[in-house]
């Protein structure tokens, strides 16, 4: 009987105060942690401060280089129409100058030839020069016209190659915002790429080599079971535990990058192919859902922004092992999280 108590008394053995200065020194570090991260990031967003309002402005640029070459554009047709009109005329003076200076030249070979005739000639002779005389006046009035006609072909021509030359400008300098825009659209990327690389250093610090936190590409993956018991919506309080370390990092993340950054958190809530059983839920849509909305509320009871933060719910849909085991339905009960753009 006394053999026996003394081997019960050896078996309950006392690990809690091992589990105690662990967890403090756990602690210790984390915050350390968030301190310098906290620190770091504050000087990373005073760099990137302005740059959504560089954006704005080259972009309302844009869109009055856009209108004016519009314009021009429409003053080109319109002076290119007047150039064809005026062509036109030309050519139809031109024409009229020759026939005029035909008949002239043929009149006054009648007249050269008729000064042997009679003296009854000599009245036709002189109505022939009088006809004569009008068709040099009227040809010189069409010679006037078509100088004109040509003076005003002269400014329209030169008036076109300003235009064009006008166009070509505004074309290039459009080329070119366009560049300096999308160096700006990929500056903004590769800044949110860096918070997000940095953000996801941090969680991975904070929340150590845990077999049910994974990383998979872009995204923390924390299986269910952390969260929630089989069926519920409801935190656990080891959950809540795990949520206060990451919002923690979301509040000093939220401080560092600049609020012109269109930043969220996604929380995506997973379940496993087989259908739920449930009185609460009355499928696997509203159990996802209801889950990543409980995680989402609980960290804006923390004091992450509302707005930083997005709730979605996958059902089965979306799932990471396709096997029919156990050890497939686990993996694919899951909660992911991800730092994207909104």
């Amino acid at each position: 009987m006394a053999l026996a108590r003394t081997r019960r008394s050896e078996s309950a053995f006392n690990y809690w105060p091992g589990f105690v200065d662990a967890l403090s020194t756990l602690v210790l570090s984390i915050v350390f942690l968030l301190s310098v991260f906290l620190v770091v990031q504050f000087f990373l967003s005073q760099e990137v401060t302005g740059k959504d309002k560089a954006l704005e402005a080259l972009n309302a640029k844009l869109a009055q280089l856009n209108d004016l070459l519009s314009l021009e554009k429409l003053g080109k047709l319109n002076l290119e129409d007047q150039l064809s009109q005026l062509r036109a005329g030309l050519a139809s003076a031109e024409a009229e100058r020759d026939r005029i200076k035909g008949l002239y030249d043929g009149m006054a070979g009648a007249g050269s030839d008729a000064a042997g005739r009679t003296s009854e000639l000599n009245k036709a002779l002189d109505s022939e020069k009088q006809i004569s005389s009008r068709a040099l006046a009227q040809i010189e009035v069409l010679n006037q016209q078509i100088s004109a006609l040509r003076r005003q072909l002269a400014a329209l021509e030169e008036a076109l190659d300003a235009s064009e030359k006008r166009d070509k400008e505004s074309q290039n300098r459009i080329v070119d915002l366009g560049q300096r825009l999308n160096v700006a659209l990929a500056q903004r990327v590769q800044e949110l790429s860096r918070y997000r690389s940095e953000f996801f250093g941090r969680l991975r610090a904070i929340l150590g080599n845990r077999p049910d936190i994974r990383i998979v590409g872009d995204r923390f993956v924390f299986q269910s079971e952390v969260f929630f018991d089989t069926g519920q919506a409801l935190l656990l309080p080891e959950g809540r535990a795990e949520l206060d370390k990451l919002a923690q990092a979301l509040i000093d993340l939220d401080k560092q990058i600049p609020a012109e950054i269109a930043w969220v958190l996604r929380v995506d809530g997973h379940t496993d192919v087989r259908p739920i059983n449930s009185p609460v839920f009355k499928s696997n849509w509203e159990l996802s859902s209801a889950r990543a909305i409980s995680v989402v509320q609980y960290l804006i009871s923390l004091g992450v922004p509302a707005q930083r933060l997005v709730a979605a719910g996958f059902a089965e849909f979306q799932p990471l092992d396709t096997a029919n085991t156990e050890e497939a339905y686990k993996r694919n009960r899951r909660i992911e999280l991800k730092l994207t753009e909104r």
